[in-house]
């Protein structure tokens, strides 16, 4: 049954992919169903994969094979808290390593041009330590990143 709130994310004919990837790579994610077209549509053929269901890390996806006609962007991304160091790791050179790019202060896009926040724990607690100077301090820090290091993130925090 398709759940009551699913985010909807448009690929062109490259959506089982996706899906398969995230379900891979992620904690708490999967394919469910692939849909295939029953009739020919715009940019496809009758018979192609056309909707796949899957999760990433719980959250129910809708992939859809639109076409060509929209591409994703940074104004909507996912964000992953990541509970260390090796899980940033892990998770961000999964995303750049399979022909994604790395962006500014822990954002990242995949291959298909979705954007993913990988953010430690420690970066969140450390911007909102209820001492400005500290949280400043942090967030100056993270400013000159890419990936997020939290070992500098706790370096700046504490001065």
């Amino acid at each position: 049954m398709v759940s009551k709130n699913t985010i909807c994310l448009w690929y062109d004919g490259t959506a089982l992919e996706a899906a398969q990837f995230y379900a891979k790579t992620l904690p708490d994610s999967a394919v469910k169903a692939v849909h295939h077209a029953p009739g020919d549509y715009p940019s496809g053929k009758q018979g192609n994969v056309l909707t796949v269901e899957f999760t990433v890390m719980g959250i129910p996806c809708l992939g859809l094979n639109g076409g060509p006609a929209f591409k994703h962007s940074e104004a909507f991304s996912f964000q992953v808290a990541t509970d260390d160091q090796a899980e940033t790791d892990r998770l961000w050179n999964a995303i750049v390593g399979n022909g994604g790019q790395e962006s500014a202060c822990g954002w990242c896009k995949d291959k298909w041009g979705l954007s993913w926040q990988i953010t430690p724990r420690a970066l969140i607690d450390a911007v909102s330590d209820p001492d400005p100077a500290a949280a400043k301090r942090a967030f100056d820090a993270m400013m000159q990143m890419r990936k997020i290091d939290i070992a500098t993130i706790e370096a700046a925090r504490r001065g």
